[in-house]
């Protein structure tokens, strides 16, 4: 694959990318301005790449199935967990539009400076920002429509649970498998899993 066009036509042809909104954000949003200049050639490559501190930006199909379980909406405030490049906080803040907020969070303060570079490439306003993770997972007190977490946890992370609105999705790596959890009342959660999928580990 040579350019993000045949990289987004290769992922609807798989299955794993098919709403209209998320497909014209990595349109729009292109991988090249997130892999470091090492790995130029293997820019489209359906593969994880490194962009240091022993961090990757995820395989774009996994990131096409991430997205289309969360299932974002123009005016959704989402939380984006371990932001990494700032790939999946871009293709986010295109998603949501002027009326929603995407929020960034990561641990690494090389990257956290990182992200913030390469998300100003796309002048989306004050809506949108990469900020250095606290001491606790996602911003508690805070709720939100929706929350992504591109590293793997260890167990199911339930603290996220209540940052979450009712009718909230959560989507999440916790070991080798994808869970997405909706939030349908404060004592209900409805779950799937998705099983087959290696992340980098979550620093919490």
């Amino acid at each position: 694959m040579n350019n993000m066009q045949d990289l987004v036509d290769y992922m609807v042809l798989r299955g794993v990318l098919h709403t209209s909104r998320i497909i014209n954000a990595f349109w729009d949003i292109d991988r090249k301005y997130f892999v470091p200049e090492q790995f130029a050639e293997h820019i489209y490559i359906d593969a994880p790449l490194p962009i240091g501190k022993n961090q990757t930006i995820s395989q774009p199909s996994t990131v096409a199935f991430m997205l289309e379980q969360l299932a974002p909406k123009e005016g959704n405030d989402i939380l984006d967990i371990g932001s990494g490049s700032g790939w999946t906080t871009s293709l986010l803040c295109h998603i949501v539009g002027q009326n929603g907020r995407v929020t960034g969070l990561e641990r690494v303060d090389e990257l956290v400076e990182q992200g913030k570079k390469n998300l100003a490439q796309f002048n989306f306003g004050d809506h949108c920002s990469i900020q250095k993770a606290g001491k606790e997972l996602g911003i508690p007190n805070q709720k939100f429509d929706r929350i992504l977490v591109s590293a793997s946890a260890d167990e199911i992370p339930t603290v996220l649970f209540d940052q979450l609105k009712i009718g909230g999705i959560l989507v999440v790596p916790v070991q080798n498998s994808i869970f997405r959890f909706e939030k349908i009342s404060d004592d209900n959660i409805k779950r799937d899993e998705y099983k087959g999928f290696a992340f980098v580990p979550l620093i919490v």
